[in-house]
Parts: C-alpha cells; structure tokens; sequence
C-alpha cells in the first residue's frame, strides 16, 4: 500500500514541521519467499542424542549433540578393548606359566648335569679300578704259568689321561668299554674259581695258621746247638710260649701220633693230606688220641718243657712227603 503526502498548510509565516522533502515511509519491497528446508536437509532430531550438562540452579551449561550410532561404535570399540585386555591378559598368563615351567626345566637339567658329572667320576674311578684287577689277576695267575690263564682278546691302547678327568669319548663308548673289561675280568675269575676248586683239597690241607703266637727262639735251618755249640740242622721253628699256653691245630687233619717222642718230649703228628704232616714238640699235656679227626683251629695240646728243652716254647715242624720244609712259608695266618 501507497501513502499519499501530507497536505500543505495554508496559513502563510508558519513553517511545516511535520512535512519531509522526501517521504517518510517507503513502499515496502517485497519479500523473497523464505526457503523451506527442502526433505534432503531437513534435521531429523530422532537420529541424534543429546547430553545436557545443567548446573544446580538449572541453567545450562553445555550440551552435546551426537548421533544415535555413536553409542554402539563405543560400546563396540569398548568390546573390542576388552577383548584385547583379555587375549593379553591370557598371553602374559601363558607366558608367566610358561616361564615358570621353564625355571623347573632348568633345575631339572642342572640337578642332571650333576648327575651326570658323577656318573664321569664314578666311570674314571671304576676304570682305575679294573686297571688295578688286571695286575691282581696277572699277579695270581703267574704262579701257574701262563698257559693256565685265561686268554682274553688283546686290545692295544695308549696315552696319557689325568685320573681326575672324565673318561674320553660318548657316555655309551665309555660303558661299552667297560662292560666289556667286565666281561673280561669276570672270564678270569670264572677261570680261577675253577682252579681254586680243583686246588681246594689242597689249599685246605695247607697249615697257613700260627698254632701258637708269640716270638720266635729259633729259625729253620741251621744253628749253633746250645748243648754241643756245633753246627746242626733245626728241622723247624722254635715258639716262645709261657707253660700251659694252647696249642690249636693250624689246618683239619688227622692225629697219627699222640705221645711221648725221643727228644721232642710229649709231641703230637697231625696228618693234613696231600702228603702234608705237621709236629708240636716239647709239650706239657696233650688233648688229643690217635686216629681222632680236629678242624682248623682246635686246641690239640699245651706248651711245656718236655724232651730236649732249655725253657717253655712249642717245637713247629712242617713235613712235606717226608721232607722238612721252613714253616714260614706256610703261615699266612
């Protein structure tokens, strides 16, 4: 709409205060039609959340938009996250056991590398061992010449080793090694056992015990006599013994004589076997008869000072096929 300009005053002098050279209102121009928002940009507020942070009088104080997904992309990346916690959670537990699995594994080899170095040290001193064997077989198979001892295959070895250093070569090398010296060895003493058995009549008959101890007066052999102080032939060993002091057979055997005897007094004759005889002279009492059966070690008589006698001592006298033999090489006990 059009105002139309005020009309002028007709009164001459006065002026017009309420006119205007130009007009006051203007005609309005029109008005472009407001955009509306077209579908594609319209705000959809049911899409969105909204966190309102108000204060305690309830102004507000901020507020965050944000959309409605939001939500479950942090509710899965908290999933996520702790699923990832858990798996690390689970592999430092893994590690952990492992580890400490792995500090059992580490005693256990060091409790069997111990055993391991005394199994060395046990090899290298049964080595030295057998070593030792080999010179105590050779030593008892020398007397009976070496076509009796056994033959065992010949193996040459040389060098030089320290005893306290472990055997050389692999563990299995080592014990085949000696398993075999063992076989070896326990050939030898099979050999033996069955030449001491076929011997055993012997070595039992054999007078290795002392009948009486105590010192001795006079050796085998010749000696100066103490009645004529010429040279003569003691066919035995004199024993220093107080009167009265057991005399015990030195080996099993039989009495063949028990009785008075010319200048050994009251003497006792033991046979033994295998040619062997044995006389105790000078006797005080004797305990056994004739024929009478004793063991090693039985009490066949006492000391005394009977016969051809200065004092108290035991005549010994070893007979081998009728032949006196030195008593020393007999008494082994």
């Amino acid at each position: 709409m059009t105002l139309a300009p005020p009309p002028s005053d007709p009164r001459p002098g006065h002026a017009a205060v309420d006119t205007a050279a130009a007009p006051v209102l203007q005609p309005a121009e029109p008005r472009p039609p407001a955009a509306r928002p077209t579908k594609a940009g319209r705000v959809d507020h049911r899409a969105q959340f909204s966190l309102l942070i108000v204060r305690g009088d309830g102004v507000r104080v901020l507020r965050l938009n944000f959309r409605r997904r939001l939500p479950v992309v942090l509710a899965t990346l908290a999933v996520v996250a702790v699923v990832a916690v858990g798996a690390l959670a689970g592999d430092w537990w893994h590690v952990r056991r492992r580890m400490r699995d792995s500090a059992s594994l580490v005693r256990m080899v060091a409790e069997q590398q111990a055993v391991i170095d005394e199994f060395n040290r046990r090899v290298a001193e049964l080595s030295r061992e057998i070593s030792g064997w080999r010179e105590l077989h050779a030593r008892i198979w020398e007397p009976f010449g070496p076509e009796r001892a056994p033959q065992t295959r010949r193996s040459g070895i040389g060098g030089r080793t320290t005893p306290g250093d472990p055997p050389a070569g692999s563990l299995s090398e080592e014990l085949n090694r000696l398993a075999e010296v063992v076989m070896q060895e326990g050939e030898s003493l099979r050999a033996l056992d069955r030449l001491v058995s076929r011997a055993r009549k012997a070595l039992v008959a054999l007078p290795s015990r002392w009948p009486v101890r105590g010192q001795v007066n006079s050796e085998f052999g010749n000696r100066l006599s103490p009645w004529t102080k010429t040279t003569e032939f003691h066919g035995g060993i004199d024993i220093a013994a107080d009167q009265g002091t057991p005399v015990r057979a030195p080996a099993a055997g039989t009495v063949v004589y028990a009785g008075p005897h010319g200048e050994y007094g009251q003497a006792v004759i033991l046979d033994h076997g295998q040619d062997i005889r044995t006389i105790y002279g000078h006797l005080s009492r004797i305990h056994v008869r004739p024929g009478q059966h004793v063991e090693r070690g039985a009490e066949i008589a006492l000391t005394g000072n009977t016969g051809r006698s200065s004092g108290p001592h035991l005549h010994y006298e070893i007979l081998v096929r009728g032949q006196s033999v030195n008593p020393r090489g007999y008494l082994w006990d």
